[in-house]
């Protein structure tokens, strides 16, 4: 039998010592935080926190185009597909739907600004920012099937429930503004496939989950269901919270760890202060004339006002989806219904570049334009469907464009290609995984450290993938 030694005074002096000393460096570094950030509350889930490393960007706007705009009619020309309009394209199409001919664009293109990129005539006002757009021409994801594309796409998965794009974001970074939500999803006319898994917050804690407001209406009333009560003073409010709150503190410490109920405290709580900013922040109508009149007095240009009032405001990430109700799923006339679709966003798009730059906005604000897919660059059989006409394009999983701005990126710069038809990416291909490495990095975090611990493991937005693409990066 063995028998192991005494401890020494030394090493017990030693090891509590270094156990004192972590306690200390723990202090001391939430006191630095709240130092450099007097608005620190190490209570709050969404008070402002630093990244690990110096950041390119502190904010996000996602620009989704729900349903996937084809990357030969937009971003991404090929001259290729005229010699072969009608023709069987001499490359092999893996698709899991028949297609027919190649497909020509019915779409002019045309360089822009001194770069040179190249956009489609259905965006004439964003060609205008050519100089500022990052191109990614070589995006590919997993399935050509909506529902775990957009989550691949909002996710970093295509099945599992998992924190969106937006929670992850707003667990690492918090909000600059208490009294509105950190993360906020502009979504009119319905929800999205899979609705709103797209920006829910999974196994992360409640407080960050995407907010949704409908923006088909106009009034903040309506925005925003139940945004003043019509029964009770501010005052009366606070203090019924109050109560509620002392309540479900007294019913947490008999449950601790129950992530719902802290969600729904923090929901709460969330819901009283955004009485005090909400109605003002989603009140355009206290925009110049001016200013209003850039964005257009419709829909998309309304939206995308209240996205930069939002992001001026300290919300984190703000995601405008355009096409939730009437998708860029052109699986017939491609060119009626994507340039009826351009037409709805582009002069907001553009205005929202416009003004974000004015305001000195656009370096550190990161703005994200793209699909979960692209299309075929050959016609779809009619035979497919009964719902399907002439001129369609199917889903393309393989190959598809989306463009960032502002936050860091390469500006008047375009990164990789699809082959000579726009089908499949071939070179410096950019995966679904790679973007969201990337969008990391941007925002100041290496996402293979990036965690959060669930279920006894570490789950990060890219799960075991991705790579930063520093070709992308200024």
């Amino acid at each position: 039998m063995q028998f192991s030694r005494a401890t020494s005074r030394r090493e017990i002096l030693r090891d509590a010592t270094m156990g004192i000393g972590s306690c200390a460096l723990g202090t001391i570094l939430a006191s630095q935080q709240a130092h450099a950030n007097p608005s620190y509350d190490p209570t709050n889930p969404l008070a402002p926190k630093f990244p690990p490393q110096p950041p390119k960007a502190k904010r996000v706007i996602h620009i989704f185009m729900n349903g996937g705009p084809s990357q030969v009619d937009t971003f991404d020309p090929k001259p290729a597909l005229k010699r072969f309009g009608g023709k069987a394209l001499p490359i092999h199409l893996r698709t899991e739907r028949a297609t027919g001919t190649a497909f020509p664009s019915p779409f002019e293109f045309r360089k822009h600004g001194e770069s040179g990129i190249e956009v489609s005539e259905i965006f004439p006002e964003v060609a205008k920012h050519a100089d500022d757009l990052c191109v990614i021409r070589s995006m590919h994801t997993d399935v050509p099937n909506h529902g775990p594309s957009l989550m691949l796409m909002n996710t970093g998965t295509t099945q599992q429930s998992r924190p969106s794009v937006g929670s992850w974001l707003t667990y690492g970074l918090g909000s600059e503004n208490r009294n509105l939500p950190g993360f906020v999803v502009l979504c009119p006319d319905g929800y999205p496939v899979w609705g709103a898994k797209n920006w829910r917050s999974a196994f992360l804690p409640g407080a960050f989950q995407g907010t949704h407001i409908d923006t088909r209406h106009t009034s903040p009333d309506k925005l925003i269901a139940n945004v003043r009560s019509r029964f009770a003073s501010q005052e009366s409010q606070r203090r019924q919270l109050d109560l509620l709150g002392k309540l479900n503190r007294a019913h947490s410490a008999q449950r601790p760890g129950d992530d719902l109920l802290e969600a729904r405290t923090q929901s709460y709580e969330l819901a009283f202060r955004m009485q005090m900013e909400a109605a003002d922040v989603f009140d355009i109508g206290n925009e110049p004339k001016t200013v209003r009149e850039m964005y257009g007095d419709t829909l998309h240009g309304r939206q995308m006002l209240i996205a930069r009032r939002l992001l001026e405001k300290g919300v984190r990430f703000v995601q405008v989806w355009h096409g939730a109700g009437q998708p860029w799923d052109s699986h017939s006339e491609v060119e009626k219904n994507h340039r009826m679709l351009a037409g709805q966003c582009d002069r907001p798009i553009a205005a929202l570049l416009a003004d974000l730059k004015q305001r000195g906005m656009l370096d550190d604000t990161l703005v994200v334009w793209g699909g979960e897919f692209g299309r075929t660059p050959v016609v779809e059989l009619t035979s497919f469907g009964s719902n399907h006409g002439e001129n369609g394009r199917d889903h393309n999983s393989y190959g598809f464009s989306m463009w960032l701005a502002g936050g860091g990126v390469r500006p008047g710069h375009v990164h990789g290609a699809t082959d000579d038809f726009g089908f499949r990416a071939e070179q410096d291909k950019v995966h679904v995984h790679d973007l969201h490495a990337t969008l990391l990095a941007l925002l100041g975090f290496d996402h293979e450290r990036f965690t959060f611990r669930y279920a006894g493991r570490d789950f990060r937005l890219t799960d075991v993938h991705g790579r930063v693409v520093r070709e992308l990066i200024a």
